[in-house]
């Protein structure tokens, strides 16, 4: 990935993949990757001109509110439902260094569990006053934000009582439509986390603790939000996991 950098641009080797860190890509236990997963050899496409180089994302895309979920899709004098709470966290190179000018863009379902989507069929309430996704560009020192409210878990039809854990889906771009990474965020102290079938995919137990966002309390704003930390870290021997490149870059 050819995000850009805030210092000079990476002349030596990069560190070597730990393919035992990311999940394969056939895991029958989650039932949805059987047809997923790649059923011949992979090939290796160069992307073209356009693709690495467009478009540039600026921030004179980004709207007022794409960062504040409490708000963006309420009713004038309204607000989402649910505990409120601020995400941040920083987008980091392989060597802890900031990446500036990533788009971010991320998607939950609400209070109780149920994305706003035509096909969604939990028989959890609608909000009318949440949309469930935003998006935000990092800054200088690779740092983003946004509010939302806390998403509620879910169950899903891949077991007969599987659940998902409370999450918040992660899409960062570079600057190109071909650099796309895709992630979640669980939340600290969560006990469903360890019970998904999702999650149980992913070999190393210290990548599965990366995904989890602890409560940052020095962030927290009085009366008003608690806040969670969360980092991203593009490739490199412990990136994060992002679920459509399974070995990490």
């Amino acid at each position: 990935m050819s995000f850009q950098s805030n210092q000079r641009p990476e002349t030596g080797a990069f560190f070597a993949r730990d393919r035992g860190w990311h999940a394969p890509a056939l895991t029958p236990e989650y039932k949805t990757s059987i047809l997923r997963s790649p059923q011949r050899p992979l090939l290796s496409l160069d992307g073209t001109i356009s693709e690495i180089t467009g478009p540039v994302f600026g921030h004179s895309m980004i709207g007022e509110l794409d960062n504040d979920l409490i708000q963006n899709y309420a009713r004038p004098g309204e607000s989402a439902i649910g505990e409120r709470i601020i995400v941040h966290g920083r987008v980091l190179d392989e060597s802890a260094r900031p990446v500036r000018g990533a788009l971010l863009e991320f998607w939950q379902a609400n209070a109780g569990g149920r994305y706003r989507h035509k096909k969604e069929t939990y028989l959890a309430a609608i909000d009318p006053n949440f949309g469930g996704c935003g998006r935000t560009i990092t800054d200088d020192d690779g740092h983003y934000a946004f509010r939302t409210v806390k998403p509620g878990p879910y169950p899903w039809p891949n077991g007969v009582n599987d659940w998902r854990p409370a999450h918040i889906h992660f899409s960062v771009f570079g600057h190109g439509f071909a650099q796309r990474l895709i992630t979640q965020m669980y939340f600290e102290g969560d006990p469903m986390i360890w019970k998904c079938p999702i999650v149980q995919t992913i070999p190393d137990r210290a990548a599965i603790e990366q995904l989890i966002a602890p409560l940052d309390w020095g962030q927290t704003i009085p009366m008003d939000a608690r806040a969670f930390k969360f980092d991203i870290v593009l490739r490199g021997r412990r990136s994060t996991l992002f679920e459509n490149r399974l070995e990490g870059n």
